[in-house]
């Protein structure tokens, strides 16, 4: 039991946190592109922290269930519907068996995340992770993205409760994303190349507006804006690229790499974009206009323990007792 592909969208993988501690192998992490969105999606629905969700890209897919169970879509706004009604994001909702989802073209965001209670889906995991590797062709269903026809079994079947129900909904997250704003800021731990970087080019990076373009996927996002001068050039002998890494090539424009990157590079890196930063940059569209802004390590670590407090503040509203779930028996048990 579990649900069937009636159409895939542009790019529908499975995604967790990543595959972690094979770099040195040459397997990049992989793993969702937003990783806030994909925290709360598993929240709503009662979920391990590192369940695997379906994650899509300008496009959702069309799905079929086959089994009743409890849903929670987050990320951009892509319109969901489930039988032709609209379906409200940020809340967990009871589907039944034979149910049809839908999306359209994403309001706001990029990506969209579907998170399935019970465990979310029954895949084997590669290398300590469910994660969809696309070009390695490991994780996932088969290493590959979804295809008209595939089916997915859930690890739990029939699922009809859902404890405190009625508490599991929260805002849309789009003051977090800025999606109404015209340009966003993005907090940046320089180096670890900067002295490859001219003054007046350190200045031109933190100073003036980049935008995003249509060049980008799951491996980087390449920015439009003005050239960053460096010295002498900014090949530098390969070494490892982290997370959130801006390598500046010859040309001078920014990629700041994610998800899916190389294991190592050969392009000066002038900074790293903090980690609780780079949900914001992947739900841009293309066109949207981007700013730079230094802080120290220090300055980092302490936004990711406040981003964990705010995950526990959040996981405390889901999980307030109410009255919930959809079986009479069991809610009143």
């Amino acid at each position: 039991m579990g649900v069937t592909v009636n159409k895939p969208g542009i790019l529908t993988t499975v995604q967790d946190a990543g595959r972690f501690g094979y770099l040195g192998s040459g397997f990049s992490p992989s793993g969702v592109m937003d990783k806030r969105a994909f925290r709360i999606a598993n929240l709503l629905v009662d979920n391990p922290a590192n369940a695997p969700v379906l994650e899509f890209v300008l496009a959702g897919p069309t799905l079929r269930f086959t089994t009743n169970t409890f849903i929670a879509i987050t990320g951009g706004d892509f319109s969901p519907c489930l039988d032709g009604k609209p379906l409200a994001p940020y809340k967990a909702h009871f589907v039944r068996r034979g149910q049809m989802l839908t999306f359209g073209a994403p309001k706001t965001g990029t990506y969209g995340y579907l998170a399935v209670a019970g465990g979310s889906f029954a895949l084997p995991e590669v290398m300590g992770s469910r994660s969809t590797n696309l070009k390695c062709g490991i994780g996932g269903l088969d290493g590959r993205a979804l295809t008209t026809g595939d089916y997915l079994r859930f690890e739990t079947r029939n699922l009809d409760y859902l404890a405190n129900l009625g508490s599991h909904v929260l805002d849309d997250d789009a003051d977090f994303y800025g999606f109404d704003h015209d340009e966003i800021i993005l907090r940046v731990v320089p180096g670890p190349q900067e002295s490859l970087f001219s003054e007046a080019g350190i200045a031109t990076f933190y100073s003036q507006a980049y935008q995003t373009t249509s060049k980008c996927d799951r491996m980087g996002y390449r920015l439009e804006g003005p050239a960053i001068e460096t010295i002498n050039g900014s090949d530098i002998i390969s070494d490892g690229i982290a997370l959130g890494a801006i390598q500046v090539p010859s040309h001078g424009h920014p990629i700041i790499m994610l998800a899916d990157r190389q294991t190592t590079g050969g392009y000066a890196k002038i900074g790293t974009v903090a980690s609780v930063d780079i949900p914001k940059l992947v739900q841009c569209k293309p066109g949207k206009s981007i700013r730079f802004t230094p802080i120290s390590v220090e300055v980092a670590q302490e936004l990711v323990r406040k981003e964990e407090e705010e995950m526990q503040a959040l996981a405390k509203i889901v999980r307030r007792p109410c009255y919930g779930g959809v079986s009479p028996r069991k809610t009143a048990r």
